[in-house]
């Protein structure tokens, strides 16, 4: 199945107020161009280090995500050149975001990563601490920093009730707040779980095997 016919299958499945962001974390040069050249502009990936050397490589109109943990003394690497963070899960690495913004004369966009998984192993905001950081935002703080939406990550599991609770967990918060603090995303959904996102109010998906196919770790 070729590039174009993959994005053009994944794209009909998604209605049209919700965004696709292609997971290329591992992918190739090679691959990413491909779906570029069919159509996508919008490549998420996890680690600051692939991520700059893809930026170097490939065409300059690519809006590139940071969508994995970003460690905080990796933002000023990623700053000149991301188009959005969704993975802002602390107040200090927001600070940190707010510096390396100015240093670079921009203004970064981010989501705050809220905790809705019950997995020790995800990263993530209380929703308290969110609202916090919301409040201190509209009171001035961050001035180089816009903070557009909110992104969480459910359990992986096939528990389809316990997936379906926490992304409406975070629906309900991200309605609830939405007009006061101007948010617009809400990225939810992965490859595995995106469909049941959607149902529960997603407008973003982090979508990567089902558009490029089965990953190889081994390469």
């Amino acid at each position: 199945m070729n590039d174009t016919i993959r994005l053009t299958d994944t794209l009909n499945t998604l209605p049209e107020n919700v965004s696709l962001v292609a997971v290329s974390k591992t992918r190739s040069i090679e691959e990413i161009a491909g779906m570029y050249k069919a159509g996508q502009k919008d490549f998420g990936e996890n680690k600051v280090q692939e991520m700059m050397q893809k930026e170097e490589a490939l065409p300059k109109d690519i809006r590139w995500h940071q969508i994995g943990h970003l460690q905080k003394n990796k933002v000023k690497y990623i700053a000149p050149f991301v188009h959005l963070i969704h993975s802002v899960d602390s107040e200090e690495l927001l600070h940190i975001v707010e510096k390396e913004a100015i240093k670079n004369d921009r203004i970064l966009s981010i989501l705050l990563q809220v905790k809705i998984a019950q997995e020790e192993t995800k990263y993530g905001l209380t929703f308290n601490e969110a609202l916090q950081i919301l409040t201190q935002k509209k009171l001035g703080a961050f001035p180089h920093v816009n903070i557009i939406g909110l992104m969480g990550m459910a359990s992986f599991t096939d528990n389809i009730q316990q997936i379906t609770e926490e992304f409406l967990s975070l629906n309900s918060f991200f309605i609830k707040h939405q007009k006061e603090f101007e948010l617009q995303t809400l990225s939810m959904g992965m490859s595995n779980d995106y469909p049941i996102a959607i149902q529960c109010g997603s407008n973003m998906v982090r979508i990567g095997t089902k558009l490029f196919g089965a990953r190889d770790y081994n390469k």
